[in-house]
C-alpha cells in the first residue's frame, strides 16, 4: 500500500505502510500531503500510542479548532482531516515541546477527523522494523502536536535479553494524586501496561470525598444519573459522560507525558463502564431490579462505555457499531516480545457470569437485597461452595457447560487463553489479569476468638492485681487463682487448687504433670488445672529473669496465658456457645462471623472454579514461568496461585500473582476502615485508633492498618510496626500544613516518640502479632493493603524482578516532590512459581 493512502478498519480506524524511503520533515519543503484542516489548532489531549507489535503500532490523538473548549461536547465542527509523521530520527531532545520533528520520515499519512468520534483519530501504521524507537507527530492547520515516541517489539524469534516496563492501574482523578505518573515518566521502559480503571465512572461518591491535589478541579458529567434520588454522587450514563472523562483525565499533563513517552498495552476493568460490573449489568446497592430478582442491565450505557474507550485508547481492536447488543467489541489480545515473553490481556468485564451469589440475593435476616456484603465481600464459603456447585449443575441439566454461568472469562475467551498459552514458546508467559487470582480468605471462628482474647487481657489484669494483694504480693499464685476462675472453678476451689500448685511447684524436679495432678487433687478439674499450671509457670519465669519485672510485665504474662490459653481455645471450640461470648452479651451480633470467609468475590475467589479449570490446564500440559499482572484491588500483594486452594496445605503452586496498588485511588484497607465502623468488635481485624501528640501541630489521628496481618502478614516487631506507619504519618503531618521539607526529620522524631508509647509498643503490638498468627493465607508473600504506587518490571531470561513502588501522600493540596516513599522487590525466578520478597 502506497504510504499516502490509507483503508477504513473497523469503525474508524485507517492505516498505512512505513517506507524506508526517506522524505524531508515537515520543518522543510514536502512532497507529503496538505492536511485539509486549516487554520489554529489545538491537541487538548496530546497524542499517544499503544499495541506495540514487531511490525506495527496504533497512533492516536483528538484534534480540535483552538477555540474550542478542550472537554465540552463538540458542535458546529465539520468533518475534515490532519497529517501524522513518523521518523526514526532521534528527537528526544523535542520530547516534551511540539518543536517540529527532524530526520527523514518512514511515514506521512492524511488522516480524518470526525465529530462522530469527537475528534479523536486512530491510525495504526505497519511494516515498521522491529525493536525501533521511533518518534511521531500529528500535524492539524497551522498546529503540530507534542512529539510522541514508541518502541516496536523484538521480532517473533529475536533473542532479547532483557525487558523493563511498568505496570498501573486505578487513577481516579477526584482522590489523593497522580505524582506517580511522574515516577513511571522518569522510568527507562520499553512500553506501559495498564490494567484498567483508567477513568472512574462515578463523580461525587463515598470513596471520593477525601483530600485531593488541587490541580484536579471537580468533574461535571454533562448528563450524569444520580446514583439514589435527585442528589448526591453521579455516574456516567450517555456516551457524551464517557467521552468527558477520557477527555478531562487526559488534560493532566503527568498523563500526558506518559502517553507521549511510551507505547501503552492497555484493557479496561470495572470503572471504564460501572463498579463490580458484569456484562452490561451495573450492581450499585439499590439498583437492583427486584421484580425478578437480578442487577439493572444497561445495554445503551454499556455500548457507550466501550465506545468511548474504543475512541481514546490507542489499541488494535475493533468495535462494531452496527453490531446488536453489548459484545460488540473484542478486547483480549496477545503480543510477542521475541524468545522471552509473551503477553496475554485478557477481558474479565464483558463476558463474566453473574457473582455467584448475586447482589440482589434476599438476605433472610433482614428480607432485603444482600447488596455489596454478603454478595461480592465477605461472602461466607460455605455458602459461595454451596451456590456455585448448584449453578454449575443447572448449567448441565440445561446442556451448557458446567462453567457456564460461574465463569469470569466466558467458553470462547477461555479456550483462548488455555491455547495461548499451551502454544506460547517464549520463556515467560505474563498474563494482564483485572484482578487477583490469589485466595484471599478469613477464618471467622479464629479471628473471633482472638479478638474476645485480646478484649479481655485488661480486665484479667485488672483481676490479677486486685489478687495479688490478697495473696501476700505472690504474682503467679494470684495469676493461678483467676485463671482456674475463668476456667470455672468457684473462687475457694480455684483458692485450694492454685494453692496445691503452688506446693508441688516447690518440689525439686516436680513436672507439669505432677502439677496439674496436684491441682486436680485439691479438686479442680483437668481443664481448670491445666490452665492454672500454665499461668502460674508464665508469670514465674517472666519474674525470674536477669532483669527484673515490673509489676505490669508480671500482671501482663498471667493475662495473656490466660487469654489466649484458655478462653481464645474456648471461643474457638464452642464459637457462639462459648460461655466468654455469651457473658460479652454479644452472641447475636457475632454468631454470623463464626465460619470462613471470602474478602472479595469480585476476584477470582469469586469464580473459584474456573481458576481451578485454568491452573489445572497449566499444571496438566507443563506450560512454567507465567506470572500474572493484575490490578483493582488498591494494594500490593505477592504469592503463588494454587491449583485447588481449599486442597490440603493449600494445594500445589502453579504460577505467581503480582498485585499493583493504585495510582490514586484509595487503598484496599480504606474502604474495609469504613465499612468496618459497622461491624463493632470485629472492626479491630481491621483498623487500630491511635492518638499521636505533635508539639506544635496537636494530635494526629491515626488508623493503624490491621487488615495486612489478619490477611496474612508476617507478626511484626516494634521496628517494623514503625516503619509501616511512616508513610501515613508523613502524610498526616502533611495535611496539617507542614512544609515538605520538613517532613521526613519531622515524621521520624514522631516516629521515635510513638515507639515509647505503650499503647503503641505494647498493645498494639500484641494485638498484631496475634492477629499475624491466625495463620490466614499463608501463599501471602507480601502485602501493603494501604498504598498507592505503581510496579517497575525488569524480565530477564532467568528472573521476573518487580518493584513494587509505594508512593508519598497529598502534601496540603499538592502531590509530593518526593513521590516514591519506598521500594519492595518481589522477584520470580524461572522454573518456579515461588516469589521471593526483599
Amino acid at each position: 500500500m502506497d504510504r499516502r493512502q490509507f483503508i477504513k478498519l473497523g469503525s474508524f480506524i485507517t492505516a498505512s505502510v512505513a517506507t524506508g524511503a526517506g522524505l524531508t520533515a515537515c520543518g522543510g519543503s514536502s512532497t507529503g500531503p496538505t492536511a485539509t484542516a486549516s487554520g489554529a489548532w489545538k491537541f487538548p489531549q496530546s497524542v499517544a500510542s499503544g499495541d506495540p507489535h514487531s511490525d506495527s503500532i496504533i497512533l492516536w490523538t483528538r484534534a480540535v479548532p483552538a477555540t474550542a473548549d478542550d472537554v465540552a461536547v463538540l458542535t458546529g465542527v465539520a468533518d475534515s482531516s490532519i497529517r501524522v509523521i513518523l521518523t526514526a530520527a532521534d528527537n528526544s531532545a523535542a520530547m516534551g515541546s511540539n518543536k517540529a520533528l527532524s530526520g527523514q520520515l518512514v511515514a506521512d499519512a492524511t488522516v480524518p477527523l470526525q465529530s462522530q468520534f469527537d475528534n479523536t483519530v486512530r491510525h495504526k501504521v505497519t511494516g515498521l522494523t522491529p525493536n525501533t524507537l521511533y518518534y511521531y507527530q500529528f500535524i492539524a492547520g497551522d498546529t503540530r502536536s507534542n512529539v510522541g515516541r514508541f518502541k516496536t517489539a523484538p521480532a517473533a524469534e529475536a533473542d532479547v535479553a532483557q525487558l523493563q516496563f511498568a505496570y498501573m492501574t486505578c487513577q481516579d482523578w477526584s482522590i489523593n494524586h497522580w505524582g506517580a505518573m511522574s515516577s513511571i515518566a522518569a522510568e527507562n521502559l520499553d512500553f506501559i501496561v495498564h490494567l484498567g480503571d483508567y477513568i472512574y465512572e462515578t463523580v461525587g461518591d463515598d470513596f471520593q470525598l477525601g483530600g485531593v491535589e488541587s490541580r484536579h478541579d471537580k468533574l461535571k458529567l454533562p448528563d450524569g444519573a444520580y446514583k439514589n434520588g435527585s442528589s448526591g454522587a453521579q455516574y456516567a450514563n450517555t456516551l457524551a459522560d464517557y467521552r468527558y472523562l477520557y477527555k478531562k483525565y487526559r488534560t493532566d499533563a503527568r498523563l500526558q507525558a506518559l502517553h507521549e513517552r511510551f507505547a501503552f498495552i492497555a484493557i479496561w476493568d470495572d470503572h471504564e463502564f460501572s463498579d463490580d460490573a458484569w456484562q452490561d449489568a451495573q450492581t450499585y446497592d439499590g439498583s437492583f431490579n427486584q421484580a425478578d430478582g437480578s442487577d439493572l442491565h444497561q445495554t445503551s450505557r454499556r455500548r457507550s462505555a466501550s465506545q468511548a474507550w474504543f475512541e481514546f485508547m490507542p489499541a488494535d481492536v475493533v468495535l462494531d457499531t452496527a453490531a446488536a447488543g453489548f459484545q460488540n467489541i473484542k478486547i483480549y489480545r496477545d503480543f510477542q516480545f521475541g524468545k522471552l515473553m509473551q503477553l496475554v490481556m485478557t477481558d474479565q468485564r464483558l463476558y463474566r457470569a453473574d457473582h455467584v451469589i448475586p447482589e440482589s440475593a434476599i438476605n433472610p435476616a433482614t428480607g432485603k437485597p444482600l447488596g455489596r456484603l454478603g454478595a461480592r465481600y465477605l461472602v461466607q464459603q460455605d455458602v459461595f461452595n454451596t451456590v456455585e456447585a448448584q449453578k454449575m449443575g443447572g448449567a448441565t441439566a440445561i446442556g451448557l457447560e458446567p462453567l457456564a454461568t460461574v465463569s469470569m472469562l466466558g467458553t470462547t475467551q477461555r479456550q483462548w487463553w488455555m491455547d495461548k498459552m499451551k502454544s506460547a514458546s517464549s520463556t515467560w508467559k505474563l498474563w494482564g489479569n483485572e484482578v487477583s487470582l490469589l485466595r484471599m480468605g478469613l477464618n471467622g471462628t479464629d479471628a473471633v476468638a482472638t479478638l474476645l482474647a485480646l478484649n479481655s487481657v485488661a480486665t484479667l489484669a485488672g483481676s490479677i492485681s486486685g489478687t495479688v494483694t490478697a495473696t501476700g504480693g505472690n504474682f503467679p499464685l494470684a495469676a493461678a487463682i483467676v485463671a482456674a476462675a475463668t476456667a470455672g472453678a468457684t473462687p475457694a476451689l480455684a483458692q485450694q487448687g492454685a494453692g496445691a500448685i503452688m506446693a508441688a511447684y516447690a518440689v525439686t524436679g516436680s513436672s507439669n504433670e505432677a502439677r496439674v495432678a496436684a491441682g486436680m487433687k485439691a479438686g479442680l478439674t483437668a481443664a481448670q488445672a491445666g490452665i492454672a499450671v500454665a499461668t502460674y509457670t508464665a508469670v514465674y519465669l517472666a519474674g525470674s529473669g536477669v532483669v527484673a519485672a515490673t509489676p505490669a510485665a508480671l500482671v501482663g504474662a498471667g493475662a495473656q496465658t490466660i487469654a489466649f490459653g484458655y478462653i481464645k481455645p474456648d471461643v474457638q471450640a464452642n464459637k457462639a456457645a462459648s460461655v466468654f461470648v455469651q457473658a460479652a452479651g454479644k452472641q447475636a451480633a457475632l454468631a454470623p462471623f463464626f465460619t470462613r470467609f471470602l474478602l472479595n468475590c469480585d476476584q477470582w475467589d469469586g469464580y473459584n472454579s474456573e481458576r481451578k479449570a485454568l491452573m489445572a490446564h497449566l499444571k496438566s500440559n507443563s506450560v512454567s514461568n507465567v506470572v500474572a499482572l493484575t490490578g483493582d484491588i488498591h494494594a500490593f500483594f505477592a504469592g503463588s496461585v494454587s491449583d485447588d486452594y481449599d486442597a490440603a496445605g493449600g494445594g500445589t503452586p502453579v504460577m505467581a500473582d503480582l498485585v499493583t496498588a493504585g495510582i490514586s485511588s484509595d487503598s484496599f484497607f480504606v474502604y474495609l476502615r469504613d465499612a468496618a465502623t459497622s461491624l463493632g468488635d470485629i472492626a479491630a481485624l481491621v483498623t487500630y485508633p491511635l492518638a499521636v501528640p505533635v508539639t506544635g501541630l496537636g494530635t494526629l489521628n491515626l488508623s493503624f492498618n490491621l487488615l495486612d496481618y489478619t490477611m496474612g502478614k508476617a507478626a511484626p516487631t516494634v521496628a517494623s510496626l514503625l516503619e509501616q506507619t511512616r508513610v501515613q504519618i508523613r502524610g498526616a503531618l502533611g495535611a496539617k500544613g507542614l512544609p515538605e521539607a520538613q517532613l521526613d526529620a519531622t515524621t521520624s522524631a514522631v516516629l521515635a516518640g510513638l515507639q515509647a508509647n505503650s499503647d503503641f509498643s505494647t498493645s498494639l503490638l500484641a494485638l498484631a502479632q496475634q492477629l499475624a498468627g491466625l495463620g490466614n493465607n499463608p501463599w501471602l508473600k507480601h502485602l501493603n493493603t494501604d498504598a498507592q504506587g505503581y510496579t517497575l518490571v525488569t524480565l530477564t531470561p532467568g528472573k521476573l524482578v518487580a518493584q513494587f513502588k509505594q508512593v508519598n501522600k497529598l502534601v496540603g493540596s499538592s502531590a509530593p516532590a518526593t513521590v516514591v516513599a519506598r521500594v519492595t522487590t518481589a522477584t520470580v525466578n524461572a522454573g518456579s512459581a515461588a516469589v521471593s520478597i526483599s
